[in-house]
Parts: C-alpha cells; sequence; structure tokens
C-alpha cells in the first residue's frame, strides 16, 4: 500500500505567487532585467534559510519556492513564515529584492508594455492548511516544510484542516 503523509509545517503560513509574463520579447533590455532578478533573490533567500538552520543568522521567514514554466511565461510558488516576512524582505534596502525592483521600474519605462510583472499574497492561518501526498515523493508545502503520516493530522482533509467530518 502507498503511504499518505501531509506537510509536518505548524502555524501561521504565507504563500508567495509571483510571476512573469513576456509581451515583447525583442525588448531585451525589459526581459532580461526581469529575468535575471529572481534567481539572485532566491539565492539570497536559500542561502539565509541554510544559515538560519545552522545558527549563523536570524530567518527571513523564506520556508521555499518551486517553479513553474508555461507557454505565457513563469509562475514561482513560494511558502513563507508570514506575510510580515515578505513585506520586510521587499522593503529592505539589504537585500536583494528592493534594488531589482527599483531597477526594473527605471528599466521598465523604456517599454512599459514589454513584460507584466505580478504577485498575490495569501495569509493562511494556523490549521488552513491542507495536503495529501501518495507516493514516491512530496510536493508543495511537503517538500518544504517536511512530511508526516495522515493519519497525525487526519484521515479526512477536513480533518487535516481542524474542522470536524461532516
Amino acid at each position: 500500500m502507498v503511504e499518505r503523509l501531509t506537510h509536518a509545517y505548524d502555524g501561521p503560513l504565507a504563500v508567495f505567487l509571483i510571476g512573469l509574463r513576456v509581451h515583447q520579447p525583442w525588448r531585451l533590455r525589459v526581459v532580461g532585467q526581469a529575468v535575471r532578478a529572481m534567481p539572485r533573490m532566491i539565492a539570497e533567500l536559500e542561502e539565509n534559510k541554510a544559515a538560519a538552520a545552522r545558527g549563523d543568522a536570524d530567518s527571513l521567514g523564506y520556508l521555499g519556492s518551486r517553479s513553474t514554466v508555461d507557454l505565457s511565461g513563469t509562475t514561482m510558488i513560494q511558502w513563507w513564515r508570514s506575510v510580515d516576512d515578505i513585506y520586510a524582505y521587499a522593503s529592505s534596502a539589504e537585500h536583494e529584492h528592493r534594488p531589482a525592483w527599483l531597477e526594473f521600474y527605471t528599466v521598465a519605462r523604456s517599454a512599459p508594455r514589454a513584460v507584466t510583472i505580478w504577485h498575490e499574497t495569501y495569509a493562511v492561518q494556523p490549521g488552513g492548511a491542507e495536503s495529501v501526498y501518495a507516493g514516491a515523493k512530496a510536493f508543495g508545502l511537503g517538500a518544504v516544510a517536511g512530511t508526516i503520516p495522515v493519519s497525525r493530522r487526519g484521515e479526512g482533509a477536513r480533518q487535516r484542516m481542524g474542522r470536524r467530518a461532516s
């Protein structure tokens, strides 16, 4: 029988979706700036996550991420400890995001229709996330935060969400 697992994360959670859609690929300066910015930010966040796990730095609150690519662009799913952690990172002049953001707006003035950068932020209260993974490898929040047997949170999705089964 295939073992059923759920994510091990407890506590508040923020899910952050961020994406890039390219409309005018010939606008190399704008497209290039937008494409180059995210890898630097993710490298910084992953380095901080590792340093915080070793006790060498304070955590920025980033838990992990996953990217998807389709014909219209890219979308990255990020998991954070809180919305406040996302905002603190985004507004800090000491980290990669704010300088990249300011550079993007400067460069994008030359071709404002070349790309769309978008994001959505979701605040998830404790008990407000549910997951199940059946198979060889966890995905999403389970891959980021580890997994536990489903039975520890409840056999049904409603139980794992902190609600009684009806």
